[in-house]
């Protein structure tokens, strides 16, 4: 990949993104988080996706998991917290994640690429990045800082992956808050930014009741970012790229703490394994 690369900060922020989230979503999409999770007793997928997600908040009501996570429809979390955790602590629910998410990497990646003198450096700086931010105003990566970081390089390269999603993730909502565009409006805008048509099709928000729906696009439509149709504005594509922009501003705090040849370095590192999981769809 050569060694002058630039770095203007919003760019690695992106570059980061790409390279990172593929190590996160197996956590989602492969088999390992989820079994780890129904053998604690979680009856379902969304109960241990939100016992485990939520719980380095501590045993927070339903409403602050609400607020922090942001883009799920009223109610939803209410579905699964604080029940999840009645008859299985938070922190089993944490360590199952884990477990899970780390053996799905080991398999995706074989033995070779997951026991590679590459994949502990890209480990290290990671952690480097993922524990160097300042946790103000950033909910669910001070939840995530409060939880020791592995010893075992994989687990430690998605703890730290992780990490740093929850730290975008707060930056995204502070930008969608700054934009005024509730958690329902900002999967409308992600879909219609994917090609989606017509937005309520999108799988995050499909199922909830066809009045939530229309109300929110009607919403859309008398401020201008949604058409007649359903499509894009200008201003509505401008919203979007202006969320995407802020968010990607926010989310350079933890590569300050690298280098520039650290940050070389850790990407040249992290090619080869995300190109691995991008290829499997993480799973």
């Amino acid at each position: 990949m050569g060694t002058t690369r630039l770095h203007p900060t919003t760019h690695i922020a992106r570059r980061m993104f790409e390279l990172l989230e593929p190590i996160c979503l197996v956590t989602y999409c492969a088999d390992e988080c989820n079994e780890e999770l129904a053998g604690l007793g979680h009856r379902t997928y969304w109960d241990g996706y939100f016992a485990s997600r939520a719980a380095p908040l501590g045993r927070v009501p339903a409403q602050v998991v609400h607020a922090a996570f942001y883009n799920f429809a009223d109610g939803e979390a209410a579905r699964h917290i604080p029940s999840a955790w009645e008859t299985i602590p938070p922190e089993a629910s944490v360590a199952a994640r884990e477990r899970g998410s780390a053996a799905s990497l080991r398999r995706i990646l074989g033995d070779e690429l997951a026991g590679s003198p590459g994949l502990v450096r890209a480990a290290d700086l990671t952690t480097k990045a993922a524990t160097s931010a300042p946790a103000e105003g950033r909910v669910m990566y001070a939840g995530m800082r409060t939880l020791e970081v592995p010893s075992d390089p994989v687990a430690r390269l998605w703890h730290s992956a992780t990490m740093l999603r929850e730290h975008r993730g707060d930056g995204h909502i502070a930008a969608l808050v700054g934009a005024r565009i509730g958690g329902t409006e900002a999967h409308v805008l992600s879909a219609l930014d994917q090609g989606i048509h017509p937005p309520e099709s999108f799988g995050r928000i499909h199922h909830l009741p066809k009045e939530r729906l229309a109300a929110v696009m009607d919403g859309m439509r008398e401020r201008g970012l949604v058409d007649t149709h359903g499509h894009f504005t200008d201003a509505g594509r401008a919203t979007k790229q202006r969320i995407e922009t802020v968010t990607d501003e926010l989310a350079t705090p933890p590569y300050d703490a690298l280098s520039p040849a650290e940050l070389d370095e850790l990407i040249t590192e992290l090619e080869p394994i995300t190109a691995t999981l991008v290829a499997t769809g993480s799973q």
